[in-house]
């Protein structure tokens, strides 16, 4: 982008085309300049993932049922209508009951830059 190009809004499809051939279709809207701040749209048919979260992610379920379950095995449910933050360190399961579809907002924190590196 051009110094001199405007900065514009960007508006989320509720319509987004979902690929009939994958079980999954992910659509990124937007990324920084750093590439630690993501948004878009996300579908997926019934299906269990074990998950490990470095991101923080909020989620706008458009359509299904979504049940989250914690290593100490806490579930909470999640439907059409509803928002939530997954936060960074969150590790357990991610169960579409139904096929799904989502806007996503993702943050992943960067490391100080004093930080040690492995």
């Amino acid at each position: 982008m051009a110094a001199t190009d405007p900065i514009r809004p960007i508006r989320f499809d509720p319509d987004a085309p979902l690929d009939p051939a994958a079980p999954t279709t992910t659509h990124e809207w937007y990324q920084d300049r750093t590439g630690a701040f993501s948004a878009g749209f996300w579908a997926s048919a019934p299906s269990t993932l074990s998950v490990q979260y470095e991101e923080d992610e909020f989620c706008l379920l458009l359509d299904g049922t979504v049940e989250l379950t914690d290593a100490a095995g806490r579930t909470e449910t999640y439907r059409a209508g509803d928002a939530f933050v997954i936060p960074a360190g969150f590790a357990g399961t991610w169960r579409n009951v139904t096929a799904v579809r989502k806007y996503y907002v993702i943050h992943l924190a960067k490391a100080p830059a004093d930080a040690p590196r492995p």
